[in-house]
Formats: structure tokens, C-alpha cells, sequence
């Protein structure tokens, strides 16, 4: 006898709560089918469903996220880096005490104390005609990250050829929630035996499920424009998989769960409440510029340097989505501004690394890049502010011919430590610090915390 198993999940949601009724509705209409049926299925999450950059997550640090899940009754999830890098170590610790479905996650644990009874790196569960599911969560490991939060990672394939032995003598079918991205994703397919590998964290989009070395391959892009829909036909009499198949659905032209949307309604009004506290209080407006030094944006950059005590510092104009209004600053005011889930950081550059840097932050097409990811969630780069640099041009060209800092010319051998946001510590973005390797991670705070200090110290 052949039974068809049906598995929906959700990965890379980032806190786009618009998709999120839409996502519920479809997903709702197949249950009550299922249900009528008598079939089986499960709703998993393959993580970063949360991100600080929409109000009702930021007040609730998560928690409405949970909220969420338990009440589409999702079975299983795993943390992506939003869940995992972006809040406060003990609030990471019980992120998920209220959660109504189990967390897998193999490759990440906590130091110097037992990890949360949440954490598992995997679960077996059974359908009511005896089918044994093994789940393993796997995600990325950003390991400096994780290590200020006083968590470590460990390598995920090595977590996996650790793990998967004992889940496959326990079950029928293994599934690996990887929250790896699309390389891994095809290196765990290459190289292991699971039946499905739901992906995501590189926001890949396979329409349909890619079939790899007897491996099912499915992701769902990001911001839940889709969610994945997964069928596995068990054969009982030989204990196998005789067929898979998966595909991403889109949502545009679906309809919307209306219990979702009242439970929506009411965490929105939550966290504007949370959000309504006043922090600040000016005397003056403050607009801001993405292609020129604002007042503001000066003073920003000056807190940053001060804050990390570094030699000076640069931040880039377009991190400020709007300005401030003579009067009462709330909490959610600066949020609006400043939504990033993006940490301060200093670097130490030689003068030539930073005049290279510099070199290029100053070109017409960094400016006006258009960048997304790396924790950026704003529209362009926009001008890059300084605090404590001087930049000398050639003539009268856009040549940066020199630097200062501290008033002197710059010297191509000194170390100068630099702070500015995590996001220009990468080298793919900036390629003159690829060699650069003595970078500091200030971890819980992101830069709209500077920027309160900064509106409540700013000079008016």
C-alpha cells in the first residue's frame, strides 16, 4: 500500500507580515482537504521568519513571531541567522519557551551553561499509520556572531554525517531543514543520503523541486511571496520513498486568512504601544540627505566613533531612511529611520587599506548602489559620512588623491582602527579589506541604538 505524505513550509519570511494571511489561506484551504481525507501533513519553518526591521518583531523582540507560528500551527523549525545574530543573548536563550512546535537545530549550542530544553538537532516524529519522519535543522554559522552572544557554531555537514546515522536507523524518511543556502544545500544532496532538503538563507527560488543523486531539493525565495509544497509517496509493504515531488507556490493572487489577519491587527497595536516611548527631544528638525552630509548624519558618525573609541569612523548617508521633526523622538521614530538589523564595528586598516577604501566609497556607482542584504534594508548606499577624515581631491576631479585623519596626512603604514557599520566589513562588498583580518563585532546593540544616544546628546 502506497500513502502520499504532504509537508508545506516557510523559509526566509523576514518579517513580511503582508504575505504572511495569504501564505495562512493557501495553506489552509489544502489542510481541510487533508483533513477530509484523513491525510497527513505538517507545516515547518525553515527560519529567519523574524527580522528586526518591522515594528511588530523589533517590539516584541520575536515573540510575535512565535506567536505567529503557534497559531497556524506549525509542527517544526529551525533558527536562521535572524533568529540566531540579531537579539540579545538571553532573549536568544528563550526565544522559543513559548513556542508550540519544536526547534532542530544541530550545529549550533550554547557555552558555559546547558543549551535551552528547546534546542534539539533533531526529532522523529510518526504519522498515526506508523511512519517514522526524521527532521534535522542545520544553519549558517556565523561564527563571530554567534560568539559574542556567548553561543559557538560548528560546522553543519560535519554535524550532519555526526547525526544522520542514528536518524536514519530511527526513521523512514529523513528531511534536513537547511538554513545553509544554495551551495551547501546541493553539497548535502551530493554527498548524503536524506529524501528532502528544504532550503533558504541565499533567498534561491526553485519553482519546482530539483531532484539531485536521490535527494528533493525545494526553496521558496524570500519575504513569502512563496511557500513550498512537498508530496512523498511511502510504499508500507518496502519501507521506502517511491516518489517525491515539490514546488514553490506563489501567493500574489491568493486570498486572505482572516483569523490571521485579527491576530495581525492586534500584535500591530501591541508594538505600537511598546514603540511609543519618547527618547528624545529636539529643539530643531533634522532632515537627512543620501547624497550629502546632513547635520544629523555628522553627528551619527561622531557618536560611532566616540561609542567605539575608535581613530575615526564612516557611515554611510542612505542608513537613515528619514529624518526627525522638531518635538518628541519615539522609539519607533528612530526605528523607522534606522531599520537595519545592523551592528557597529571597527576594523584596523593600514593608511593604504583605508585610502583604498576610501577610494572606492567615494565613486559615483558605490553612491548610488542599490544594495541588498548584509543586514541593509534601505533603498541606495548614499554618501558616505566621515568623522575624523579629511579626503583631499585631485584638482578638481572626484580623485581622491589623499587622506587625513586627526588632522595629518595619512601614513600607508599606520594601523588606524576604523569603526563603522558590520555591513562594510565584508570583502565581497568592500574588496580593499579582504585582507584586513583584526575586526571587532559589537553585539547586542545595532547602530539605531547609537542613534538614539545620538538624538538625546545631539546639539541643538
Amino acid at each position: 500500500m502506497n500513502e502520499t505524505l504532504h509537508f508545506y513550509f516557510t523559509s526566509d519570511l523576514h518579517s513580511h507580515f503582508e504575505n504572511w494571511p495569504k501564505i495562512m489561506h493557501a495553506i489552509n484551504q489544502r489542510i481541510n482537504k487533508h483533513q477530509s481525507n484523513d491525510e497527513f501533513y505538517m507545516l515547518l519553518d525553515n527560519g529567519d521568519h523574524m527580522d528586526r526591521s518591522h515594528p511588530i518583531t523589533e517590539a516584541s523582540l520575536g515573540d510575535s513571531n512565535i506567536t505567529l507560528l503557534n497559531h497556524a500551527d506549525f509542527r517544526v523549525g529551525t533558527l536562521g541567522n535572524n533568529e540566531g545574530i540579531t537579539l540579545p543573548a538571553e532573549k536568544l536563550y528563550h526565544l522559543y519557551d513559548q513556542a508550540d512546535f519544536d526547534i532542530v537545530c544541530a550545529n549550533i549550542s550554547i557555552k558555559n551553561k546547558n543549551n535551552p530544553d528547546w534546542l534539539n538537532p533533531y526529532q522523529i516524529y510518526q504519522t498515526p499509520s506508523g511512519i517514522k519522519i526524521g527532521i534535522i535543522g542545520l544553519t549558517a554559522p556565523f561564527e563571530v556572531f554567534y560568539e559574542k552572544l556567548g553561543w559557538e557554531t560548528h560546522h553543519p555537514l560535519e554535524k550532519l554525517r555526526q547525526y544522520l546515522p542514528e536518524v536514519r536507523e530511527q526513521s523512514d524518511m529523513v528531511i534536513v531543514l537547511s538554513h545553509l543556502g544554495v551551495t551547501q544545500d546541493e553539497a548535502i544532496a551530493s554527498e548524503y543520503d536524506v529524501d528532502v532538503i528544504m532550503g533558504g538563507h541565499t533567498h534561491h527560488l526553485f519553482k519546482q523541486a530539483q531532484n539531485q543523486n536521490h535527494s528533493l531539493i525545494n526553496a521558496v525565495g524570500k519575504h513569502g511571496h512563496y511557500f513550498g509544497e512537498i508530496m512523498l509517496e511511502f510504499n508500507h509493504t518496502t519501507k521506502r520513498v517511491e516518489k517525491k515531488e515539490g514546488y514553490a507556490i506563489p501567493v500574489e493572487a491568493e486570498g486572505e486568512d482572516e483569523n490571521t489577519n485579527q491576530l495581525l491587527k492586534e500584535l500591530e497595536q501591541q508594538a505600537n504601544d511598546e514603540l511609543s516611548q519618547v527618547v528624545a527631544d529636539l529643539d530643531q528638525p533634522y532632515p537627512i540627505d543620501w547624497l550629502r552630509e546632513s547635520k544629523l548624519m555628522k553627528a551619527f558618525v561622531q557618536t560611532l566613533q566616540d561609542w567605539t573609541d575608535a581613530d575615526c569612523a564612516m557611515l554611510n548617508a542612505g542608513v537613515l531612511l528619514k529624518g526627525f521633526d522638531q518635538g518628541l523622538v519615539t522609539r519607533g521614530e528612530i526605528h523607522e529611520s534606522c531599520p537595519h538589523p545592523m551592528n557597529p564595528c571597527t576594523m584596523v586598516l593600514t593608511g593604504n587599506e583605508l585610502l583604498e577604501m576610501v577610494r572606492m566609497l567615494e565613486k559615483e556607482q558605490f553612491i548610488n548602489f542599490e544594495l541588498k542584504g548584509l543586514g541593509f534594508r534601505g533603498k541606495k548606499i548614499g554618501k558616505m559620512v566621515y568623522s575624523n577624515i579629511e579626503i583631499k581631491y585631485h584638482d578638481d576631479t572626484e580623485f581622491v588623491e589623499t587622506i587625513f585623519v586627526n588632522g595629518e596626512k595619512i601614513n600607508p603604514d599606520h594601523r588606524y582602527t576604523v569603526a563603522t557599520a558590520d555591513t562594510f566589513s565584508f570583502p565581497w562588498l568592500v574588496p580593499p579589506i579582504s585582507s584586513v583580518k583584526e575586526k571587532q563585532y559589537f553585539l547586542p546593540e545595532f547602530l539605531r541604538d547609537l542613534l538614539e544616544k545620538c538624538l538625546s546628546n545631539i546639539e541643538n
